[in-house]
């Protein structure tokens, strides 16, 4: 397995900012880079892990829909060692982050296969699926096309099945969003992050990655039909909910 290098991709002053791209550039810092952009990062991959070993039935799918690099998967994977039958299916769009995927999948021995594939989530096939991980993904899919994509995912579900949905938000009140942006600067200088870097990245990603409040995100669930969605993990503008199909 190959160590992450630090994250340094924003640190030199640009002529000009383009949309931020999950190239072989940003996969070789991608660890470290979210770790110090996202808050509770890492207690957001053990608990997805919590959640599957609680909700994963034997002989069923797990689906890792923007796998990046395979963190949650592998969270997961450890969690429903010894049950049978079990599946996970891990996709992205990146063939770069893909193909450093199954480096990091092959570096762990485990007994639960995984197949990882390079497609474009919003025509991925899913099926008999006991959960779903959208582990800050659907921040990526363009807003019209969020429905869609969560409607086809519930009904790939098996009653009682579950989707796990990350996401950056934005607060209702524009006073709290205004706070909760500058807790999570705050938070990116503690991590090494200079002001360069903060509004260079800021100006590379706005374009690309179109945030919800959390109520649009809970709506637009239950207008699908699962049960009351319900956020499980929070770190400023920062969430993870966890929806279950009714059985």
């Amino acid at each position: 397995m190959s160590i992450s290098k630090r994250d340094a991709i924003f640190a030199e002053p640009l002529a000009q900012v383009g949309d931020f791209v999950f190239d072989a550039a940003v996969v070789e810092v991608f660890p470290d880079m979210i770790n110090r952009s996202v808050p509770g990062y890492q207690s957001i991959l053990q608990g997805i892990g919590q959640w599957a070993k609680r909700l994963v039935q034997p002989h069923s799918r797990v689906y890792d829909l923007g796998c990046s690099l395979g963190a949650a998967t592998l969270s997961m994977r450890q969690q429903l060692e010894g049950r049978d039958g079990v599946e996970i299916i891990a996709i992205d769009n990146s063939s770069a982050m893909v193909e450093r995927c199954q480096l990091h999948l092959d570096g762990y021995r485990s007994e639960v296969p995984v197949q990882v594939r390079c497609e474009d989530i919003r025509h991925s096939d899913i099926d008999h699926a006991a959960l779903v991980v959208m582990n800050f993904t659907l921040q990526f899919v363009p807003p019209e096309q969020r429905h869609a994509l969560l409607a086809r995912i519930y009904a790939g579900l098996k009653p009682g099945g579950a989707v796990i949905l990350s996401e950056k938000f934005r607060a209702e009140d524009a006073a709290m969003d205004a706070l909760l942006v500058d807790l999570h600067h705050e938070f990116k200088r503690a991590n090494g992050y200079s002001e360069l870097e903060i509004a260079q990245k800021r100006a590379a990603i706005e374009n690309v990655m179109r945030i919800d409040t959390l109520s649009t995100h809970q709506q637009r669930l239950q207008s699908i039909g699962f049960a009351l969605p319900q956020v499980w993990f929070q770190c400023y503008n920062f969430a993870s909910l966890i929806a279950i199909k009714p059985d």
